[in-house]
């Protein structure tokens, strides 16, 4: 064996060791420290980019949780004021019957017209007044809107040779204000859509058999296409037959609700007028019947000539309008439900996907103590040998003696 000074392989070696125990006992306590196994891409470069796409879904679905919840609070707040409207809605019908009777005179009816009056004034009131967050729920111009569009274009002959039309249009999750462009894509074959802010959904067009008929759906976007033909079409002419024609998107009386993680995943909920000139149902109008009963009050004579007559006209118009609120408020009560549903669902998909993001980018803390424990007794090793072969070459003095 051959002896050396100027060059110690051995402690080179152990050096060499030394610092490869060294970096693994680093990473071992950075992930220890962190509590993940994914600290930078080196780690896991898959595995960082999935974890990645999972943990922005996981943000988007809390988020959409929190939306819907603030749905449910702004449905409830609409629903609430209409109890109070429901309550004076009542009152006023019984006003109604009560002046409807061959006891009540003049004076009598002035009375129940001036209640009738001030409710009416009320119901108005509070239908203009019920806002949430600064928007208006209930006189039907709540500014987050939506509203069926496109209904022109249905009827529109695609391809005249083959009586192929477009049958209808649905725009059930489109933006507000929003100018939809369709156009040709993938060799003639396949339509984009753009809503004009950037956001494009591509769809391919199929064939239709005679007699036949598809839909085209961007969900992406809110917006489908059915086509129907009565010899049958191929797919090129579609496509064709729609390139460049637009949809556009009116203001509405619908709030759009982002209940989900990705575009397109809203729900459309209706606030429709609640003041009483919005009551129309009936032979007369609501207001209308109040205007009539308030005119039989005016003169002795008036009263008796027509005042049951008004107040029966107003029971009717009453009746008309308890329909409408119900109508209304039935409507917040189902979407209050299905806002309900959504939260607990979105809830469980976002439990999932953190649990799926776990077992990717978390750490297995016993199993990284196993190399921790591993690291820590091959660094000290090795730092005891590095001294010793340090220590080797000092055995030549014993042959210089």
């Amino acid at each position: 064996m051959s002896m050396r000074i100027n060059t110690n392989i051995e402690a080179l070696n152990a050096q060499r060791n030394l610092s490869l125990t060294a970096n693994a006992f680093a990473s071992s306590v950075e992930k220890l420290s962190s509590g993940l196994r994914i600290n930078r891409a080196a780690d896991d470069a898959a595995g960082l980019a999935i974890s990645e796409k999972l943990g922005a879904q996981v943000t988007g679905l809390n988020q959409a949780q929190r939306n819907a919840q603030d749905g449910i609070s702004m449905v409830q707040t609409a629903e609430g004021a209409l109890a109070e409207v429901h309550s004076m809605l009542n009152r006023i019908r019984e006003l109604a019957v009560e002046g409807a009777n061959a006891t009540i005179g003049q004076s009598d009816g002035t009375s129940i017209n001036n209640e009738i009056t001030a409710l009416q004034a009320e119901i108005t009131r509070i239908a203009t007044a019920t806002t949430f967050n600064g928007q208006n729920l209930l006189t039907g111009t709540n500014l987050n809107a939506t509203q069926s569009g496109g209904s022109a274009m249905v009827g529109m002959v695609v391809a005249a040779g083959t009586n192929t039309s477009l049958t209808a249009v649905n725009v059930a999750g489109a933006k507000a204000g929003a100018t939809y462009t369709l156009t040709t894509a993938g060799g003639g074959t396949s339509l984009q859509l753009s809503d004009g802010a950037g956001n494009t959904q591509t769809v391919v067009v199929n064939q239709i058999l005679a007699a036949g008929s598809q839909t085209i759906s961007f969900g992406n976007l809110g917006v489908a296409f059915t086509v129907s033909s009565v010899a049958g079409e191929t797919a090129t002419n579609i496509a064709a037959g729609l390139n460049n024609k637009t949809v556009v998107m009116g203001a509405g009386t619908q709030a759009r609700f982002q209940i989900g993680a990705n575009a397109g995943d809203t729900l459309g909920v209706n606030f429709a007028d609640a003041r009483t000139s919005a009551y129309t149902g009936g032979p007369v109008s609501f207001d209308t019947a109040i205007a009539n009963l308030t005119a039989a009050t005016a003169s002795a004579n008036a009263w008796a000539t027509g005042g049951a007559a008004a107040a029966d006209a107003l029971i009717t118009a009453t009746d008309a309008a308890i329909t409408t609120v119900s109508s209304i408020r039935a409507g917040f009560g189902a979407v209050e439900n299905r806002l309900q549903h959504t939260v607990a669902s979105v809830g469980v998909a976002s439990e999932n996907l953190n649990a799926s993001e776990s077992r990717i980018k978390d750490l297995d803390v016993a199993a990284e103590m196993v190399n921790f424990t591993k690291t820590q007794i091959l660094q000290q090793a090795g730092t005891a040998i590095l001294a010793q072969a340090n220590s080797a070459p000092q055995n030549i003095l014993t042959l210089l003696r």
